[in-house]
Order: C-alpha cells, then sequence, then structure tokens
C-alpha cells in the first residue's frame, strides 16, 4: 500500500535521490505542541494503526503509473525503479504505549530509517494519530467529567467526518473510556460492545392497538400465551390512576409501538419516552408495557429521554418508577436504568452532577465524534537528526522551536505516586537514578533550571519496530482501553482537572540543554 502522502513528498524523494542523499540514517519524532482543550494532558491514540500501516508500505505497479502522470516529464525512470523498491525494512518505531497519557512537546513516537523513507512517512503517522489521539482525549474528558459508574455510549456515526471518520471515532471513543457505540461496523470489526433500541420514527408508525402484530406472548418460564395488548392496557388504567392522569391522555399508537416492540424483545425493552409527552404519554405507556412483561416473568432493560430538561424529566422519571415499585411491590422497577441523548456536550454533563440528576446513561455524538472544542490536535512531525548529527528547527517562537537530537524519554513520579515531570534526555545519556537529585531544564520557561529528584521512574518509550520487523505483539484494544483508564487514574487531580488544571512540567536534561543552547547560538 503507497504511503498517505502529499505531493511535496514525492518531490522530495527525487530531490534527495538525485543527491544520493536518499538513504542517510536520519531520524524523526511526531508530537503536539499544545495540550487540546485547555486541559493539561492527551491521550496517545492511534499508534496501533500506524505501526501496522509500516507493514504494509509499498508502491504498486499502479502507484507507480500514477505518480508517473504527476511528477514532471524530466523525472528519471530510475526513481521510479527505485520507489518499487521502497518498504519499511530499515524502519525503527518507538513509541509511548497506545493509551498512554502523553504532554505537550514530548514525542509520541520516533522514527528511524533511510531519510527519504522517513520523510515519506509523515503523512502517514500525522494522519492516523493526531484524529485519534484528539478523539481520545476528548472521550477521556466525558468519561472523567461523568465518573467511574455513569455508562457512556457513543453515537456519533451520523454526526461524523464520513464513513472512516465514524469508525475512528467509535473506536477511539473506547479507548477513551466510553462503554458502547451504535456503529454496528465498528462493533463487527472491533469487538466494541452496541447497543441501540428504537427511534421516534418507529413510535410514530403507530397509530392505534390494532396495528399490534402478533399480539400474543408467552411467559418466560413457559406457558400459555397471553395477548400483551390487552395486558398493557390493563396496566395503563392502574399505572393512570396510580399516577392521577385520565386514563384516555396517553398516546395510543404510542402505546402500540411499546407492546409491539416489547413482543418483538421482550428481555430487551426500552422506552423512548418524549415522542408526545413524557409525563403524560410516554411515561405511563412505558410503565404499563414494563407491567404486562413483568407480569408475564420479564424485566425492562430501561427508559431514554431525548428532549427537553433532561435533568428534571430525570428525576420526575425515577419518583413515577419508585412509585409503580412500591405500589404494584416490584422491587427492581424503581431502579430500571435512565438514559438520555439529545446533543450532550460537557457542559450538559456538569449540569446533570450539579443537578443531581437521575441518569445513569449517556449517549454522545455530535460533541464527541466532531470535537467542535478543538478541531484539531495541531500534531507535526520533525526531522531531529540526519547522519548522526542533531539537527534545529530555528526560531524565536520557543514553541515551535524543535528539540533536537534522539531521545531517550522518561516519566518521573512523586512520593504519592503521581507523575510529575516528563524529561527527554539524549539518547546515550544515562538514565536518571531514584531518589537522586539533578538538575533539568523546564521547557516553556526560558530553560529555567531546577532539581528534581524522583520517587519512581519510568521509560516512556518502548521499541515496537526495529529494521521493519515487529519486537513485541500490539495490545488489543480491550487493553489499550484498560492502560488509558490507568494512565489517567495516575494523574495528579491538580493535572487531571479539566479546567485551569496545573500545567504538567516538560523538562530535558542539561547535556540536552546544553545541545539546545550549542545549535541556536550556531543558527543566529
Amino acid at each position: 500500500m503507497a504511503p498517505l502522502a502529499d505531493l511535496y513528498h514525492l518531490t522530495m524523494a527525487y530531490a534527495l535521490w538525485r543527491t544520493g542523499r536518499h538513504r542517510d540514517p536520519a531520524a524523526a519524532e511526531l508530537f503536539f505542541r499544545r495540550e487540546p482543550f485547555g486541559a493539561a494532558f492527551a491521550v496517545g491514540a492511534g499508534l496501533g494503526q500506524a505501526l501496522r500501516s509500516l507493514g504494509a508500505l509499498r508502491f504498486s505497479a499502479a502507484d507507480i503509473a500514477y505518480l508517473r502522470s504527476v511528477l514532471p516529464s524530466t523525472t528519471e525512470d530510475a526513481f521510479f525503479d527505485y520507489l518499487s523498491t521502497v518498504d519499511a525494512s530499515e524502519v525503527t518505531v518507538t513509541s509511548v504505549p497506545e493509551g498512554s497519557v502523553v504532554f505537550s512537546r514530548v514525542p509520541l513516537l520516533q522514527v528511524k530509517g533511510p531519510l527519504l523513507v522517513v520523510q515519506l512517512l509523515e503523512t502517514t503517522l500525522l494522519c492516523l494519530v493526531s484524529y485519534a489521539s484528539l478523539v481520545a482525549t476528548n472521550a477521556a474528558r466525558f468519561r472523567l467529567l461523568a465518573g467511574p459508574e455513569m455508562k457512556l455510549m457513543e453515537l456519533g456515526l451520523r454526526r461524523a467526518q464520513g464513513p472512516d471518520g465514524g469508525l475512528s471515532a467509535s473506536k477511539y471513543s473506547y479507548i477513551g473510556g466510553f462503554d458502547y457505540t451504535s456503529n454496528v461496523l465498528a462493533g463487527k470489526l472491533y469487538g466494541i460492545p452496541v447497543r441501540g433500541t428504537v427511534a421516534h420514527s418507529f413510535i410514530m408508525s403507530f397509530r392505534s392497538m390494532e396495528e399490534v402484530q402478533p399480539r400474543v406472548l408467552s411467559p418466560l418460564a413457559g406457558g400459555e400465551p397471553m395477548d400483551l395488548p390487552s395486558l398493557a392496557e390493563s396496566w395503563l388504567q392502574r399505572v393512570c390512576e396510580l399516577l392521577g392522569i385520565p386514563s384516555d391522555k396517553p398516546n395510543r399508537g404510542e402505546l402500540a409501538a411499546f407492546v409491539s416492540y416489547a413482543i418483538a424483545f421482550p428481555q430487551d425493552f426500552q422506552g423512548l419516552l418524549d415522542t408526545y409527552c413524557v409525563m403524560r404519554s410516554g411515561l405511563p405507556n412505558f410503565c404499563a408495557v414494563a407491567l404486562a412483561l413483568h407480569q408475564l416473568g420479564y424485566r425492562a432493560i430501561g427508559v431514554r429521554l431525548d428532549s427537553g430538561d433532561l435533568s428534571q424529566q430525570s428525576k420526575e422519571t425515577r419518583r413515577v418508577l419508585r412509585a409503580c415499585s412500591a405500589h404494584f411491590q416490584v422491587p427492581w422497577f424503581g431502579s430500571i436504568p435512565i438514559a438520555v441523548s439529545n446533543d450532550i456536550s460537557e457542559r450538559s454533563l456538569e449540569d446533570f452532577i450539579r443537578e443531581e440528576s437521575e441518569i445513569d446513561m449517556v449517549g454522545v455524538g455530535t460533541n464527541l465524534v466532531t470535537c467542535p472544542l478543538q478541531p484539531s490536535l495541531g500534531c507535526v512531525y520533525k526531522l531531529v537528526e540526519v547522519n548522526g548529527s542533531p539537527c534545529l528547527k530555528f526560531t524565536e517562537e520557543e514553541e515551535k522551536m524543535t528539540i533536537p537530537g534522539t531521545k531517550a524519554i522518561y516519566r518521573l513520579y512523586d512520593d504519592s505516586g503521581h507523575p510529575f515531570m516528563d524529561l527527554m534526555a539524549l539518547e546515550n545519556e544515562p538514565s536518571p537514578s531514584v531518589g537522586q537529585e539533578f538538575v533539568v531544564h523546564i521547557l516553556g520557561r526560558r530553560g529555567e533550571a531546577t532539581k528534581v529528584r524522583p520517587s519512581a521512574v519510568e521509560p516512556l518509550h518502548r521499541m515496537y519496530l526495529r529494521d521493519g520487523q515487529a519486537c513485541e505483539e500490539l495490545p488489543s484494544l480491550q487493553e489499550v482501553r484498560s492502560h488509558a483508564q490507568a494512565s489517567l487514574n495516575l494523574l495528579s487531580p491538580v493535572h487531571r482537572q479539566l479546567h485551569d488544571p496545573e500545567p504538567y512540567l516538560v523538562a530535558v536534561t542539561e547535556k540536552l540543554h546544553l545541545l539546545l543552547a550549542e545549535l541556536q547560538h550556531a543558527s543566529q
């Protein structure tokens, strides 16, 4: 498979080949300059897919034929012959484990290999890592706001930027902490639990109880089939009497839809309550059908609210469910899960928590998959070494200055077990020692020097590819998801908070700081 590439990668490749520098050993890094959403962290994702793409790197005959048509006619035939031999057999990649919490300026991955190939991989790696990390981070924010108990469901396929974006959003939302997806293809491809019931269109398609076919349902324990519409009508009278609602108020088309769905899925019945009126129709109709199912030995699995004041409606719904539970002596009825949807955002979740809602599950679509608060993570891929010599992009804007040389990356932990600093060192430097004090220079503070004494030191990068050969098996999606949650849980609360967090420190060693200063001076 040809790499995802911009045209300038091919023109640069030809120029390097013409100058004979295409096989010079080189190294590049992929990182982002600022944490997204105003937080102190991001979640690194897409790394597994990026590594898998390297194994498929090659130009087919059709690729070569197309490139002949877009490159200048003066491009030598021998260059196209060379391109047909390009692969990742000399590429080495180190990376943070996928799902790790990551920070600005710290490489998510480092790539070594022939200069032409290293440069050719830029857009492929950026495309596969940037959006994946952004969505995983966005999902992690929703998870942190919701807390560990509330269930989160991704509903974004119809709102995503095309089918590929929809699949990626489902996959990386799951890594970030969502429990379910509505995306059936994502469930098939990635093994993500899939959930979903009915839409308003199903309920609106029914007008009367005469439309219910079939009408009978056998008890769960076996026995004579019962007429479920008649049972539901009988229960509706009792529910309306309990709630003080005239029995002619609940919409009979809605009741017919609920009964029809319950006959089709008696063990998975969930009611969408807001097609007409939640309190005067949807909720009484749901309770009637759920109690009829209970009479036959089945349990309804939940209700969903999709409009209005979701927090207040959840409280009113819970009150009615508990009233039915007590009055009709059905103990489990009062704890039926309440799910909500309808353009849910971070602000919505904060409101639910502040208002002490009774919501058990939240479905999020647009505000998850499109990341409207920040549509791009802004990852960059920069050359840091050629022919063993460190190289530097020099600029007066410190944030855009690259950190030269191939590196070892360490995460330093405090006495409480929280990471407090990521440290970049030159690759050939000795690793920092636990309990030993040493000088570092903090990025973003004009190279401010400070002394640190870590209680634990973690080498952050692992080697996943050496000269084109896999060094270890990539983790499963579930393993990546578990690692992401564990990584987030290790963060100090001051770094994990989503609003006005304390900035996480990123630093370089004394030796790397001196190299940076030397190259800066030489560039002036």
